[in-house]
């Protein structure tokens, strides 16, 4: 199952746990909140963390790859209130 984890680089946080996701959720929060892969290492915060932009990455392990996914770490950069409120709208 895809992990999320919320990313918030001006507190020094370099990745929380927010969801466990299935495949078909992960694909309904991506169609509002597009994903871009960045390889199979988890995203580099940067060189001035108090600088960047708050972000999410999903995590798929190699054994959920799909046609649509592939092993590896993709980064969300859309606003996380905004994208919460998308994760709460799937327990609905």
């Amino acid at each position: 199952m895809p992990n999320l984890y919320f990313c918030q680089p001006h507190a020094k946080n370099q990745g929380m746990l927010r969801a466990v996701l299935s495949v078909n959720e992960c694909e309904t929060v991506v169609r509002q909140h597009p994903a871009t892969y960045v390889g199979e290492d988890f995203p580099c915060l940067g060189k001035d963390p108090a600088a960047a932009n708050d972000f999410a990455v999903i995590r798929f392990n190699p054994e959920e790859k799909t046609g649509a996914w592939r092993p590896g770490y993709y980064r969300v950069d859309s606003d996380l209130n905004q994208l919460n409120e998308s994760l709460l709208a799937l327990s609905r």
